[in-house]
């Protein structure tokens, strides 16, 4: 199996804190792919800072996430990904992305909702800013948890290097995850954000519930949903936007989505 896994963030730092949980997460026979967003912000704070990044995550899996892309495979001659972790708490793009290839792309958001869901009723989510609750708000609005979310914590500190934010505010995390279970009834609790990726391990005992990790959330339950081999979206709101002319866009998103257009015409009988 070959995963894609996206930073859409520019920080290289997080992208390294992504690529080191993801292969303690993966399975043996899976292979990661592990790419930084070409353009953006040092790190995804708000609604319009994920809508930027939606695009550059767009062109990611347009250049890798199908047959013919520019570096299909990440080798000479090599085939299309077999699923793609959106790696920002968030999901920007999605569930957008979806409609642009035929493997599964699954955000770290979405699968850190559904494995908290599956170990607990009510979850906290603790995250790295006040700014960013608002923008994750809305994210577990959108996936249907609203109802089983306990509370969204956050550092309110000026942050010193977003690839030191476990570093410097271990602590700070540790003590708002324990208020989250003790003061707001969390049976579960999500260390959200890349900048997070790993913490979950050096964490686990110290607090009273279980702690999902993004980062392993999205590369497990990728795994999952491709070794189940459900098919494509050939139709639904989930299918390959329909042909229309179109401008501007880069040589590999107009080839993707082309190839998307294409596989999703209906058959002749």
């Amino acid at each position: 199996m070959k995963l894609l896994v996206i930073n859409p963030n520019i920080s290289d730092d997080v992208t390294a804190l992504i690529e080191a949980e993801a292969q303690r997460s993966a399975g043996p026979d899976t292979k990661l792919i592990v790419r930084t967003a070409g353009h953006g912000f040092e790190y995804i704070e708000t609604r319009f800072e994920a809508l930027i990044a939606a695009g550059a995550v767009a062109e990611l899996i347009a250049e890798y996430g199908h047959d013919g892309g520019t570096h299909a495979g990440d080798e000479p001659g090599g085939t299309a990904v077999d699923g793609v972790v959106v790696a920002a708490f968030g999901d920007p793009g999605m569930p957008a992305l979806k409609e642009l290839v035929d493997v599964p792309v699954i955000g770290i958001t979405e699968a850190a909702l559904c494995a908290a869901a599956l170990q607990g009723h009510r979850f906290s989510i603790i995250a790295i800013s006040d700014r960013i609750q608002a923008w994750y708000l809305d994210c577990v609005e959108r996936f249907g948890f609203g109802g089983r979310l306990a509370s969204i914590r956050s550092i309110n500190q000026s942050l010193n290097s977003i690839g030191s934010v476990q570093a410097d505010f271990k602590e700070t995390l540790l003590a708002l995850s324990r208020q989250a279970v003790d003061e707001d009834g969390a049976d579960v609790v999500i260390l959200a954000g890349a900048p997070l990726a790993g913490l979950a391990r050096e964490l686990e005992g110290h607090i009273p519930v279980p702690v999902v990790d993004g980062i392993s959330a999205g590369i497990r339950m990728t795994e999952a949903v491709v070794a189940l081999r459900s098919g494509a979206h050939r139709s639904g709101s989930f299918a390959a936007p329909p042909v229309k002319a179109r401008r501007g866009l880069s040589q590999d998103l107009d080839a993707a989505l082309a190839t998307a257009q294409s596989a999703h015409r209906p058959a002749t009988v």
